[in-house]
């Protein structure tokens, strides 16, 4: 006849403990993981008519620090925000800001002239201005109702 052993979960660890210890490896992973991600600055994209605009939020980099390129349609920014300390590092209280190197990368479109982006720094916004290809830009094309535009037929 088999024997039954009686499941005792907290066996030779008392409730506190295993409480401890679920907290601990629970918070400690999350602060773990939020010391190894990188820096990723806030980046908005937008088109317009004749543009591709990239907005990158980089305040405290200095622009000699900023590397921007296009390669193979791939437009990538990388940059450096340092840590300066103003104070004695006992004294800091709390540090929230992440500080060091970044890289963003984004493809882009072969309708964009990678020839003529301008970039502008200012109030620690990067802003990109790509422009279109003139055989990228919209064109309207009139419809014709009947031999007259749609506009003069609609007029009549």
């Amino acid at each position: 006849m088999a024997t039954l052993d009686r499941w005792e979960p907290f066996r030779g660890n008392s409730p506190e403990a295993q409480m401890n210890r679920l907290f601990s490896d629970f918070f400690g992973r999350a602060f773990q993981e939020q010391n190894l991600t990188t820096w990723a600055p806030a980046v908005d994209i937008y088109e317009g008519e004749h543009e591709l605009v990239v907005k990158a939020d980089l305040p405290d980099v200095k622009p000699e620090d900023l590397d921007i390129r296009v390669e193979n349609n791939i437009l990538t920014i990388r940059g450096e925000r340092k840590f300066e300390k103003k104070a004695d590092e006992k004294n800091y209280l709390r540090v929230e800001r992440a500080y060091g190197s970044f890289a963003r990368s984004f493809s882009l479109a072969n309708t964009v002239n990678t020839e003529a982006i301008k970039a502008d720094y200012r109030d620690g916004v990067l802003t990109l201005s790509i422009p279109k290809r003139e055989e990228a830009k919209p064109k309207q094309i009139k419809v014709n109702v009947g031999g007259q535009t749609a506009a003069a037929a609609a007029g009549r």
